[in-house]
């Protein structure tokens, strides 16, 4: 850190001089600091820096919210049933608990261990000079009052006035969106959230803690919320749905076992437990839930950090992604992309390109501390041939001056001031330059004048002589990969808007050199409608915006939304943190604030947009195979309800044990269903989840359930078989009907997707004729009629699935077949 010297600088006028001046060249009167008796008042008033709580959840808060869902409390009383009445094999259900549970709680404390560390990394450590002494101390410790000291690359932790200044720059794009570092003098405001990029001084701290810029915003964004999930308010709809048939199924076949059969108590709630489990879809709870959590593994290994599991199903649903212009569609730094002379070689010698690029280079080599503009020269014309040019005397840039300057011994062996700034301050009013500079400027370009003068660089004006020789042409750094990305989200209809506190003609003139469709249109926030209705308006039409305050980019985002739009908002800066926090979606840079790390859902770690697409695509996979095998779970949930109902109707016994739903469930549903959500798919996102899943989900069960009973039925009909053996014939039609029903989720068929389809089948035939699992499984076919029967039964109602599944199923090709598509690549 580089901050003035204490107590070795030369006397102040009006003062003692000693400890008493300011640092050497410095502006602002000198502060010795708040006395050690001082801090302690205020520390005890508490007017300390106390910083807001993060706002990601706790991990007592995590665990609770992962612990006590709806799913838990259905699954586990009926476990616990079954831990009471036994036998253990009867409640190998109860583990999708510990496994939804535990995926849900690991994925969560991981990713808040791996913001908390961004933290760590990036805490400030700032200076105070406190009894006229310098002193380090932590962000937490600094109280009001306090004189705070600021040196290159010191970040701005409370706000204050600024009481000294020696040529201090402050770059304030994570607050205000602007990129341009400004140029700070006593008295001048400066607010937390920003950083030193020029320069040295000292501010005075007048608002700490919560009244802080930048903890008022964190703090208002600081409820933690979470991401709006149509596949798990989908579930949780249905959970709601069943919860409300479970009493009273329960009762009944509690009813129908003990009073009608005279059964045992406990293998009559054994067989209640029978009925009562599979109404309620644990596999598809289990299987989001690993789905996601694969998706969050794949997506880290890009460095995409996904802080919930239903964010990336949220990203995949976005129509419409806001963009910050500064640190997501460009980078920090400027690029040269022209040099037009202005002078004639024949008239001034040193106006020939060769030498103007030499001449650059030199003028770049000489500055210790290039700024963004100076880095861009340096970067095209690294420094001149050895022995060519040498310095003589150099003058940093200066935001008061707006030039830089460089005293040369030029390859002649001539001597030249070289001045390298703005051309409306270095050329004269009226100079036909200025209006090629005019045009630059208006296409968001930046313009530098490179001149020579004869005058030495101590003469009082040395740009009076001065002969203008180029113009500097320059842009803010792209990223590589912007046009791209934004090419990517166009083709898949997703609108790009960017928001910026930077100048809307700025902000324009990346937006179209990157393609995006309306940039030349910018719309400059200041002139925005306040109405809601007419700020809905003109959000929908409208693709760039610049000057926007942080609260517009809130009323913007809430404005589209108010459009019916699902919005995902960027950002790296203070200055986003209540848009993003609005947004559907929030996505933060991993170099970006702590505060928009803390309230985004997804943070891009290595600061790459070009990850987008790869979270797009990943969350299309999720939510397109979870669809797909959704309606397997609720097939068996409506087959489950039905064959419960006809039970109590026909005071029969109910023809399975838990078990018997275990080996059915992880058959034909659980084993396959994990295999289809691994598998590529790039449909598109699409509301209407729960309606189009029990399209299949209701016709498909009545089937099941049905054919099923009637097998069961004929069976019983057989006096010479026992309840063992007509279970076992509804447990083979069961198999086969809802073996049937995979085999046209399995559509279209690929040669993995049949393997699976007839490795499940030779399981299957596995239990019934190993004699240990058979028996572990209480299964045993007994001749042939009544199994026959069960098969002929199954096959007619696999004829109705197929009936049904073309009348009542908008069936969805997978378009990308076996191949990865395109978009999953991305990035």
């Amino acid at each position: 850190m580089t901050h003035p010297v204490e107590g070795t600088a030369p006397q102040q006028s009006g003062t003692d001089g000693g400890p008493g001046a300011h640092p050497t060249g410095a502006g602002g009167a000198y502060r010795p600091g708040l006395s050690a008796a001082e801090v302690a008042e205020r520390v005890a008033r508490g007017q300390v820096n106390d910083v807001p709580v993060r706002s990601s959840r706790s991990v007592r808060e995590i665990v609770r919210a992962n612990v006590f869902t709806r799913f838990n409390a259905i699954i586990g009383v009926m476990f616990g049933i079954i831990l009471v009445v036994g036998p253990i094999q009867d409640g190998l259900f109860g583990l999708v608990i510990v496994a939804n549970t535990a995926i849900g709680i690991i994925q969560e404390t991981r990713a808040k261990k791996t913001l908390d560390s961004l933290a760590l990394i990036g805490e400030a450590r700032p200076q105070v000079r406190r009894d006229g002494a310098a002193t380090q101390v932590a962000t937490a410790e600094i109280v009001l009052d306090d004189t705070v000291l600021l040196g290159i690359g010191d970040k701005v932790v409370v706000d204050g006035d600024v009481t000294e200044a020696d040529g201090l720059e402050i770059d304030e794009s994570l607050l205000t969106g602007e990129p341009d570092p400004v140029l700070k003098h006593p008295g001048d405001h400066v607010m937390s959230g920003s950083f030193v990029v020029a320069g040295a001084g000292a501010f005075t701290a007048t608002k700490v803690g919560r009244e802080a810029y930048a903890a008022k915003l964190a703090e208002e964004a600081s409820r933690f919320t979470l991401v709006k999930s149509e596949l798990r308010s989908g579930i949780d709809q249905i959970l709601r749905f069943i919860t409300y048939l479970l009493i009273p199924t329960a009762i009944g076949l509690i009813v129908s076992q003990l009073a009608v059969q005279r059964h045992d108590w406990k293998e009559a709630v054994r067989r209640m437990v029978a009925g009562i489990v599979p109404m309620v879809p644990e596999g598809l709870v289990l299987l989001t839930s690993v789905a996601f959590a694969i998706g969050v593994v794949r997506l880290g290994r890009k460095q995409c950090l996904v802080q919930e599991l239903p964010a990336i199903e949220g990203l995949a649903r976005v129509d419409t992604v806001c963009l910050d212009k500064t640190g997501t569609l460009t980078e920090g730094g400027m690029d040269l992309v022209d040099l037009r002379p202005l002078a004639d070689p024949a008239e001034v010698p040193q106006a020939g390109e060769a030498l103007l690029a030499e001449a650059l280079g030199a003028i770049g080599a000489a500055d210790a501390r290039p700024n963004p503009s100076m880095r861009a020269v340096i970067d095209a014309y690294g420094p001149p041939p050895e022995g060519r040019w040498r310095v003589l005397e150099a003058i940093p840039f200066s935001s008061a001056r707006k030039w830089s300057g460089v005293q040369l011994l030029e390859p002649g062996g001539t001597e030249g001031s070289w001045l390298l700034g703005a051309p409306d301050v270095l050329l004269p009013a009226g100079d036909p330059a200025l209006a090629e500079v005019d045009e630059l400027g208006a296409k968001g370009l930046r313009v530098l004048l490179l001149g020579r003068s004869p005058l030495p660089l101590d003469d009082p004006d040395p740009a009076a002589g001065l002969r203008p020789l180029a113009l500097l042409v320059l842009q803010q750094r792209l990223r590589e990969d912007a046009a791209d990305t934004l090419r990517y989200f166009r083709s898949q209809d997703v609108r790009a808007k960017v928001i910026s506190g930077d100048s809307a003609v700025s902000v324009g003139a990346v937006a179209a050199h990157l393609g995006l469709p309306g940039a030349e249109t910018a719309t400059d926030a200041r002139t925005l409608p306040t109405d809601p209705a007419e700020l809905a308006e003109v959000a929908d039409r409208t693709a760039v915006f610049g000057r926007v305050t942080p609260q517009q980019k809130r009323a913007l985002v809430g404005a589209l939304q108010s459009k019916g739009h699902t919005v995902a908002m960027t950002g790296d800066g203070v200055n986003d943190v209540l848009a993003l926090k609005d947004a559907d979606i929030g996505v933060a840079m991993g170099t970006g604030s702590d505060a928009t790390r803390a309230v985004a859902q997804i943070v891009l770690l290595d600061d790459r947009f070009a990850t987008l697409p790869s979270v797009v695509a990943e969350g299309r996979r999720v939510i397109g195979n979870i669809e797909r095998v959704a309606g397997l779970f609720l097939v068996k949930t409506v087959y489950s309800v039905l064959l419960a109902l006809l039970v109590v109707c026909t005071q029969v016994p109910y023809p399975f044990l838990p078990r018997h739903s275990t080996v059915l469930s992880s058959l034909t549903i659980g084993i396959p269903a994990f295999f289809l959500a691994l598998a590529p798919n790039n449909e598109r996102a699409r509301t209407g989840f729960v309606r189009r899943v029990l399209r299949l989900a209701v016709p498909g069960g009545v089937i099941c359930g049905t054919a099923t009973f009637v097998a069961y039925a004929l069976a019983r009909g057989d006096e010479e078989t026992t309840l063992k053996a007509d279970t076992s014939v509804a447990t083979l039609t069961l198999f086969i009907t809802a073996i049937w029903v995979l085999a046209i989720v399995a559509r279209p068929y690929t040669w993995w997707r049949l393997l699976l389809i007839g490795t499940m089948a030779g399981a299957f035939a596995l239990v019934l004729v190993v004699p240990w699992l058979a028996d572990f499984f209480q299964l045993q076919l007994v001749g042939w009629r009544d199994p026959l029967t069960g098969v002929a039964t199954a096959l007619v109602a696999g004829g109705l699935l197929e009936v049904t599944s073309r009348l009542f199923v908008e069936r969805q090709q997978d378009p990308s077949g076996d191949r990865e598509s395109s978009a999953a690549h991305a990035g």
